[in-house]
């Protein structure tokens, strides 16, 4: 049986980039089962993206793997890696992308990934080595055949949460690195020279306020009511939040 196979990169949804990500899954014979989990990860920020898949990865089958590209240093001597987190197999980069997700799991291993193909573009690892092993994954075959065991892997000393802004989506909402569940309702967020409190929905507010909530994957965002807050308060990923 195949498992699902889930796509998360920095990319976007213009371009030849995830098409050929595609195109090489197809060809290495998964024709079915592949999902766009993300295609607008923070751009060139592995540890932001780590901090956003933690998020999204519980909505993925239990059974998912997932094919994370988020690799600015692509080409260079950074590592490649098969980590399974639970019942789940994410294929990348090793730069942390993974690093947050292996802290939330409740068991993880992880492997280098030591299989090549015979046509490795020096800036495409994603479509040339990422996705043949993610698709090898996903039809059943084991980890040990494309890579050896690896006990550290990059981040596993970053925070649980990070108080800092990491994703902004078209309308301007900006998502933390905060876990919903770390703050209570009356906490008031300070970032720049505004101090926020919270609310459930944005219909508890008036418009054009801005506030902050607990979103739909348990992540605390910062928004405006009928309005954009990274256009009101000028946010941006990176942004401290206190």
């Amino acid at each position: 049986m195949t498992r699902p196979l889930f796509l998360f990169t920095d990319f976007g949804v213009t371009g030849p980039y995830v098409g050929q990500m595609r195109a090489a899954l197809s060809k290495a014979g998964l024709v079915d089962g592949v999902i766009d989990l993300m295609a607008d990860a923070p751009s060139f920020d592995p540890k932001a993206a780590a901090y956003l898949l933690a998020a999204l990865l519980p909505y993925t089958a239990d059974d998912a793997v997932v094919l994370g590209v988020v690799d600015p240093g692509v080409g260079s001597r950074r590592g490649t890696l098969i980590v399974k987190a639970d019942d789940r197999f994410l294929v990348g980069p090793d730069n942390g992308l993974f690093a947050v997700v292996v802290k939330r799991a409740s068991r993880w291993c992880a492997w280098t990934i030591t299989w090549r193909p015979e046509r490795l573009s020096h800036t495409f690892h994603g479509r040339d080595l990422f996705a043949p092993v993610a698709a090898a994954l996903a039809k059943g075959e084991p980890p040990d055949s494309m890579g050896t065991p690896q006990p550290l892997i990059i981040g596993q000393d970053w925070p649980g949460d990070v108080a800092e802004i990491i994703y902004v989506d078209h309308y301007g909402n900006a998502i933390t690195g905060l876990r919903g569940e770390r703050l209570t309702p009356e906490t008031l967020l300070t970032i720049g020279n505004w101090r926020l409190g919270g609310a459930r929905t944005f219909s508890d507010v008036v418009p054009g306020q801005a506030f902050w909530y607990v979103n739909s994957i348990g992540m605390v965002e910062i928004s405006v009511s009928n309005g954009s807050a990274s256009g009101v308060l000028g946010l941006k990923v990176g942004d401290s939040v206190g």
